[in-house]
């Protein structure tokens, strides 16, 4: 990632260095964003076809140990400094209630707006679990965990015992 800031023109570059975090939780969300969809379809698709939620919870809870692995050790690796169970525990109480933030718009579409076959054609009920679980859920949840994951599991105040020690706070 330092080699693509060298090449980023002024004023971007700036920019992306005061958000750097923002910037490594999303390249980090994009990652998970595929774990998720690609467990979800999978198991959509196959062995949980008339499970739609079911399958969704499990990808997203495959999607959320991904992504704890690649915070704590990408994104916020200069915050946090609690022990590491405490840490973790609070990173999936945060994502446990994120998950279900992320499932309610496609509960909702499914259950309560009846879009799924045969009310409507595969196609539709398709497009509606993507639109409704894959991008509305998921962005709702990405930003109840970002607020939440600075906030509770990584807070500044404890990383600097992290930078302290050796940490640097570049963008690599």
């Amino acid at each position: 990632m330092e080699t693509v800031l060298k090449r980023t023109p002024e004023p971007l570059r700036s920019v992306l260095i005061k958000h750097r975090e923002l910037l490594k939780f999303a390249i980090v969300g994009g990652t998970t964003f595929v774990v998720d969809n690609g467990v979800w379809y999978f198991l959509k698709l196959s062995v949980l076809e008339s499970k739609p939620t079911t399958a969704k919870a499990i990808a997203i809870i495959v999607a959320t140990i991904v992504s704890y692995i690649l915070n704590r050790e990408w994104s916020f690796r200069t915050r946090g400094g609690r022990e590491r169970h405490h840490e973790a525990a609070l990173f999936f109480v945060i994502s446990g209630i994120a998950v279900v933030v992320n499932l309610i718009p496609l509960y909702v579409s499914r259950y309560v707006l009846d879009l799924e076959v045969p009310h409507v054609t595969r196609l539709v009920q398709e497009v509606a679990d993507f639109a409704s679980g894959s991008i509305i859920g998921m962005l709702l949840a990405m930003f109840f965990r970002f607020w939440g994951f600075k906030k509770w599991v990584f807070p500044d105040e404890l990383g600097e015992r992290r930078r302290d020690s050796g940490d640097v706070t570049r963008l690599h």
